[in-house]
């Protein structure tokens, strides 16, 4: 299949309607019908301002980003993007062409399965 790679950037602290929002996008992922969706924590990087942040005890809470991350259909992209725009939220996205599939998606049982 073809599609996108859509990838959205927060900050861990950000939030939309009271949830923060990286959990709030896959939630609404998820009622769009989105088939899965994912959300990883960085370790350490830097923004625009160049200005390094690690994952120390001593960082301020919600200074790193979390990477909320689709594969998705072209349209599908566009709805979410759009959601987010509705939102009014300051967001940076990436958006990548991808071809995707399921490997042995003819397979019923997976090996060492009983």
């Amino acid at each position: 299949m073809q599609g996108s790679l859509l990838r959205f950037y927060v900050h861990e602290n950000q939030r939309c309607h009271g949830r923060l929002f990286w959990e709030w996008l896959l939630e609404q992922a998820n009622q769009l019908g989105i088939r899965g969706g994912s959300a990883f924590r960085a370790m350490a990087g830097f923004g625009r301002r160049h200005q390094l942040h690690e994952d120390h005890f001593f960082e301020l809470a919600g200074t790193l980003t979390v990477e909320v991350e689709f594969i998705v259909s072209d349209a599908e992209a566009q709805q979410l993007i759009d959601l987010v725009r509705q939102e009014k939220a300051r967001v940076f996205y990436a958006q990548v062409p991808a071809r995707f599939g399921v490997i042995n998606a003819d397979t019923k049982d997976a090996p060492g399965s009983s």
